[in-house]
């Protein structure tokens, strides 16, 4: 996998991500990571619950490969203040209760960090009734908050800055939506 990023994209991360080690992602690498999934899941999941936005593609590869059907949708806002990390989450999106309720649920995100909002998440689908296991792509357990907890199902451990090819800030100069044709 790819280890660098070019100059000219760094001027879109923040100082603080640019003196981490960096890892730019390509499609392929993100295909070899699911493989690197999928094995380690066992049984039936009656559910698939993605947490926006970093869940959406892993999630979509999963539950194809899976045949999971039944596909749901976390988002949670933590506020931007100083004191961030006693903040109280905001569920923008979540399922009701009856959708989840007695359901095994695979709960999928791109990569543990803090691990502050797959935790919220993981909470919330237990006070719902269902039985919930956790998949990412990247772990990195020496940043995340809640030690005693990791990912039931994760591909690769890291203390790197991941980059995902959905992350990559693609320019709109030069690019026009398609009309449709008038008939």
């Amino acid at each position: 996998m790819p280890a660098s990023t070019p100059i000219k994209a760094l001027a879109a991360y923040p100082p603080w991500r640019i003196s981490m080690r960096q890892e730019v992602l390509t499609w392929q690498d993100v295909d070899k990571l699911i493989d690197e999934l999928l094995p380690q899941m066992s049984g039936i999941f009656d559910s698939m619950l993605m947490i926006t936005r970093g869940g959406l593609v892993p999630g979509g590869m999963i539950a194809e490969a899976l045949d999971i059907r039944h596909v749901l949708t976390a988002a949670v806002r933590f506020p931007d203040m100083e004191e961030k990390m006693l903040a109280w989450p905001t569920f923008l999106q979540f399922p009701e209760d009856e959708l989840l309720r007695g359901r095994r649920v695979l709960i999928v995100d791109d990569i543990w960090g803090s691990a502050r909002t797959i935790n919220t998440v993981r909470g919330r689908v237990e006070a719902a009734g269902a039985y919930p296991h956790v998949a990412v792509l990247h772990y990195k357990p020496a940043e995340s908050l809640f030690k005693t907890k990791k990912p039931e199902y994760f591909a690769a451990v890291t203390e790197n800055y991941i980059v995902y090819p959905w992350e990559t800030h693609r320019k709109s100069v030069g690019t026009r939506m398609i009309e449709p044709m008038q008939g």
